[in-house]
């Protein structure tokens, strides 16, 4: 019932507003531009915006728009794939006069005036098409663009599928998006390709790291190292899976220096649950995938 709720406040408000996660992925960027190219689709003449600090590497998915706080006015803002408030990409999202969470991870933080929060599903993107589903008979439309970005959003999120989010649900889904004409090779290029930086820290952290008697490996990546490649902290997501296929580990942190005083820790396992520990520090996420910041 919630999803025809929220179909309910998307067609009654005339301004919507969407929010993501600051240190976006393509779950959040796909989740987010997906939803509002859907919306824009299905309802022309609705002011519909997408907001947030960009990230560069995402530009292949979407570009944020820029608008002013009286925009905030009566406006319907929905929050994608962010589990707690203090995550909130532009935290004006605070200003509008209803919020709607969608979002995938554990519900530790509530918020919002309407919550639909599914953590069984592989990630907020595959919720947005879900979403447009339940929707579809009462005027929801998508087109080859949304089902691009949602697609995106899936693949990202599950790891191109290898991870246990994965459902049958999820490749149904994704049989369906495929149908669709946008071009598969041009969007994995923008999603995999890496710049020769990028490859050569890779190479220092393959050619240093080392396992703990119980599976455990850690990454320190300095500002001065990360100066070295000519990468910086926000680039330095793009290498956290380097250790996921090295036998023997089986859980890794990636503590990264983004300035002096603060370090961005990105914890990721094959087993034990991690985002208990990423909680105490400011962080969550999923079991296996979290973060947080000391």
């Amino acid at each position: 019932m919630v999803k025809q709720q929220i179909i309910e406040w998307i067609q009654a408000y005339e301004r919507i507003i969407i929010h993501r996660h600051v240190r976006p992925d393509p779950d959040a960027y796909g989740s987010q531009a997906g939803l509002q190219r859907m919306i824009q689709l299905s309802f022309p003449k609705k002011e519909v915006y997408i907001v947030g600090e960009e990230d560069p590497d995402l530009h292949y998915l979407a570009r944020m728009d820029e608008i002013s706080n009286d925009k905030y006015n009566d406006a319907l803002v929905i929050v994608c794939d962010t589990a707690n408030t203090g995550r909130i990409c532009d935290q004006r999202y605070k200003l509008g006069k209803k919020i709607v969470k969608i979002d995938h991870h554990p519900n530790v933080d509530p918020y919002g005036d309407l919550l639909w929060v599914d953590t069984d599903a592989s990630s907020t993107s595959e919720m947005i098409y879900e979403l447009f589903l339940a929707g579809k008979d009462n005027g929801l439309v998508l087109d080859a663009q949304a089902a691009r970005l949602i697609y995106a959003g899936i693949v990202g999120d599950t790891g191109r599928f290898l991870f246990p989010s994965t459902t049958p649900k999820t490749f149904t889904y994704v049989a369906e998006l495929v149908s669709y004409e946008f071009d598969r090779s041009e969007l994995y290029d923008g999603m995999y390709n890496v710049k020769q930086n990028i490859a050569r820290l890779r190479g220092h952290i393959l050619k240093d790291f080392t396992i703990s008697d119980n599976g455990v490996s850690t990454v320190k990546l300095p500002q001065d190292i990360l100066a070295t490649y000519d990468v910086n902290a926000l680039e330095s997501g793009q290498l956290v899976r380097t250790l996921g296929d090295i036998e023997g580990i089986i859980a890794w942190a990636f503590f990264v220096e983004e300035k002096p005083g603060l370090i961005r820790v990105r914890l990721r396992s094959k087993g034990p649950v991690i985002n208990e520990i990423a909680a105490r520090f400011n962080g969550g996420g999923h079991p296996l995938a979290s973060g947080a910041t000391v």
